[in-house]
């Protein structure tokens, strides 16, 4: 053992598959290198240790990507910012700085390298612990370390690397290292990929105790993402970072490349398709579609809901390829829903505290799977007008109740993952859907049940984000009870990676074959939503016939259709980012009905209710100025000033 150090290890809790036990626990917390890997049980708790810095995907407070431009919440709420905090929420409301940063990973992460590095270099000592399992290990911790080194680059842009952990008797020179260009940085996440991906299973053996753990699919996925993130615009030509440069380096190293590589989008489009192979024909992995055990003979339509809500929120289901049990997530939920069951409005604390943008409603298609202003079977200038639902409309919109015209007609996705004034949401304890006139619905005009009552209450926006909800969950007596049915936050689904091959598919190259075969994958996803295929759909019912035949007009497609399978999910907010569409897509403000309103007609006025900034500095986090002054050879990024 090189270095006798003692190193703070706290074992968390694994939950892993649905298990509630805890890990053993050192009994001081710390453990020595010299016993961490003496025994097959030490090793093990230490690499649930380097699980164990996953980020808290959508965790209120502290996910940055679950805000962006998609959620607003309840800025007066005091409840809210006890509970939660306004970290994350702050970086949208122009409050970042390179002091303090808000949502700083800087050190989390390079700590979580740091016990990768030391599980890498020490797993192979372990005596008990036979040869595949070292392999099978090994392998996790790097892909671990890989994606640790990832995230870095999303928040911070070009990092330094840590290959391996410095002797602790380094001298100063050796420990002030250099931000490394955006290339190597790429280079090196997918070394670790390729090193890993062989020695991994093709699926957890005990699911009971290992569900979560990385696994051949996992290592597969994430480099097809590494990899189109590495040819986007944000990295690939980013002539807008030129002067980002290592100024203390002999050579004033550049940090970004200047040309645009179509390399980079053939090897993404590759590593997309070994993926999808993986999936589809050596594991058999499908999109989910849900089938339950029926009480009642649904129909279609609620059945393409169904399937469309569990893709998300359903523990384990056919096409998740990669889940967080290091994140789930109770508190989301309760804080978006609202109080559906009448009988119990004095019961559960159901805040409505979270609104999607209007941006986000309207982005979603007509029925005719196409954007609505494209639709020529939709009047533009009638879409803000009061219409009466029928029987027709009952299980979308409550039968008989008024609401505006782009309401109506929509795609099953906008009904499945939205909430809104009138509209049915079913489940919640109600899924009798042949009595559609009994299903729960919104009632959010102030003075009903689900409107405006105080600036401590929702709705924010007008629109609750019903994609976060479990449909079984359920409302009953006493004043926190609220039955939350919890889920592990997809990391990667199935359709993320079929339209991450799609994308890579169309920039790689600009021909017919490869457009065609970049709509097989979207179509994929578009069946699973209840729509037909893009050139059907473009074809028969667009004011822009041709659009999908073009590789521009393809990618403005390709583009939309990630916006509005992966909304909500943390997604969007590192896709805008790395098309570089981020500042085009701020411009819109955040939009709410207004709320205040107790009659249809004065409700379904827009109103604006926030206006967030986004700048070329935004791209990137500020490195924190504490790093800069005790590393000078750090490179603060463009735009963030260094406050001594």
């Amino acid at each position: 053992m090189k270095n006798k150090l003692l190193l703070p290890l706290i074992f968390l809790a694994f939950s892993l598959g649905g298990c509630t036990d805890f890990l053993d626990i050192v009994p001081d917390g710390v453990a020595r290198l010299e016993t961490a890997f003496n025994r097959r049980t030490e090793a093990k708790k230490f690499l649930y240790t380097c699980y164990s810095f996953m980020p808290k995907h959508g965790e209120i407070g502290s996910d940055a990507a679950l805000w962006g431009d998609e959620l607003w919440t309840l800025e007066n709420s005091a409840t809210a910012a006890i509970k939660f905090g306004y970290d994350a929420f702050n970086i949208e409301r122009g409050l970042q700085n390179s002091t303090n940063p808000l949502v700083n990973h800087w050190y989390h992460y390079y700590r979580a390298i740091s016990d990768c590095n030391i599980f890498i270099e020490n797993v192979v000592t372990v005596p008990d612990l036979p040869d595949w399992e070292k392999k099978q290990w090994l392998a996790e911790a790097k892909v671990l370390k890989a994606y640790y080194h990832f995230m870095l680059i999303c928040q911070y842009g070009p990092i330094p690397l840590n290959r391996k952990n410095l002797p602790i008797d380094a001298d100063e020179e050796t420990v002030s290292v250099f931000r490394e260009p955006v290339d190597e940085c790429f280079a090196y996440v997918v070394q670790l990929l390729d090193e890993a991906k062989g020695d991994l299973p093709e699926k957890v053996i005990n699911e009971y105790e290992e569900l979560g753990r990385i696994t051949m699919p996992i290592a597969y996925s994430l480099k097809a993402k590494v990899l189109v993130y590495a040819a986007s615009p944000l990295f690939n030509g980013n002539t807008e970072q030129s002067a980002l440069v290592n100024t203390k380096s002999k050579d004033r190293t550049p940090l970004f490349n200047q040309t645009v590589s179509i390399d980079k989008w053939k090897l993404a489009a590759e590593a997309c398709k070994d993926a999808v192979e993986l999936c589809e024909d050596v594991l058999g992995m499908k999109l989910y579609k849900y089938g339950g055990s029926f009480q009642y003979d649904l129909t279609d339509t609620i059945l393409t809901q169904m399937s469309l809500r569990g893709a998300f929120t359903e523990r384990w289901n056919s096409e998740l390829i990669w889940a967080n049990t290091q994140s789930v997530q109770a508190d989301i939920q309760t804080y978006s829903t609202p109080k559906l069951d009448l009988r119990y409005q004095e019961g559960a604390r159901l805040f409505q505290g979270l609104g999607v943008s209007m941006k986000v409603a309207e982005q979603f298609y007509s029925d005719h799977g196409i954007p609505v202003m494209e639709d020529i079977t939709v009047n533009k200038n009638e879409l803000y007008e009061l219409r009466t639902a029928t029987a027709d409309d009952q299980l979308y919109i409550h039968k008989g109740t008024k609401t505006v015209n782009i309401h109506f007609n929509r795609e099953p996705r906008f009904y499945a993952w939205l909430g809104f004034d009138t509209g049915v949401w079913y489940g919640q304890g109600n899924e009798n859907d042949s009595k559609p006139e009994d299903l729960f619905y919104v009632k959010g005009l102030r003075g009903q049940v689900h409107g405006y009552r105080s600036l401590a209450f929702g709705p924010v926006t007008g629109y609750q984000p019903k994609k976060f909800i479990h449909f079984k969950n359920v409302q009953a007596e006493g004043n926190d009870n609220y039955a939350v049915n919890t889920y592990p936050w997809p990391i990667i689904r199935l359709a993320d990676l079929y339209l991450l091959y799609a994308e890579a598919l169309n920039e790689a190259e600009d021909t017919e074959t490869s457009r065609e075969l970049a709509m097989v994958y979207v179509d994929k996803v578009r069946e699973r939503a209840g729509l037909e295929g893009v050139e059907d759909s473009w074809t028969d019912y667009s004011s822009n016939k041709t659009k999908f035949k073009s590789q521009r007009g393809l990618r403005e497609i390709i583009q939309q259709e990630r916006l509005i399978e992966l909304c909500l999910e943390g997604q969007r907010f590192w896709d805008i980012r790395r098309w570089k569409t981020a500042i085009q897509s701020y411009h819109t403000p955040i939009q709410s009905w207004d709320l205040t309103q107790r009659e249809s007609k004065y409700y379904y006025r827009k109103r604006t209710i926030a206006s967030p900034s986004f700048g070329l500095k935004d791209y990137f986090w500020p490195i924190r100025d504490y790093e800069i002054l005790i590393n000078p050879n750090l490179e603060q990024n463009l735009g963030w000033k260094i406050n001594k």
